[in-house]
């Protein structure tokens, strides 16, 4: 029980940044999503430096790990809202945008957790 109390309570700070950056960075006026973005890659860079941290130094405990990694990053990353804003683009038929945000999402999120990890080793 307490394990899914502490998934709760980092999955809704998360979430509740996540919300708050989209607000802030999202672009209504081209709709290009920001915000979303933002927070898909600084989650990636984020998920990278707790789990090599938790992995290098064996210090955090399950129960840090899923707070952090599982409930913050899994709140404050979103696939579904990625996933909605590519539909979007493709709706109203910018298949370059599509493109590009799909592509460089995928890029920058897997290049940010590598680079998370490899800040670890010079904690």
């Amino acid at each position: 029980m307490k394990q899914l109390l502490l998934v709760f309570i980092g999955g809704g700070v998360g979430s509740v940044l996540r919300y708050a950056i989209g607000k802030w960075l999202n672009n209504a006026e081209t709709g290009i999503p920001y915000g979303t973005f933002a927070a898909n890659i600084l989650g990636s860079l984020l998920i990278g430096i707790i789990l090599g941290y938790a992995t290098k130094n064996e210090t955090l405990s399950q129960n840090h790990t899923l707070l952090l990694a599982t409930g913050f990053c899994g709140g404050f990353t979103t696939f579904s809202t990625f996933a909605y804003e590519n539909h979007v683009f493709l709706k109203s038929g910018d298949f370059t945008s599509f493109a590009f945000y799909t592509i460089v999402s995928f890029i920058v999120g897997f290049l940010a957790v590598f680079a998370g990890m490899y800040i670890v080793k010079f904690m």
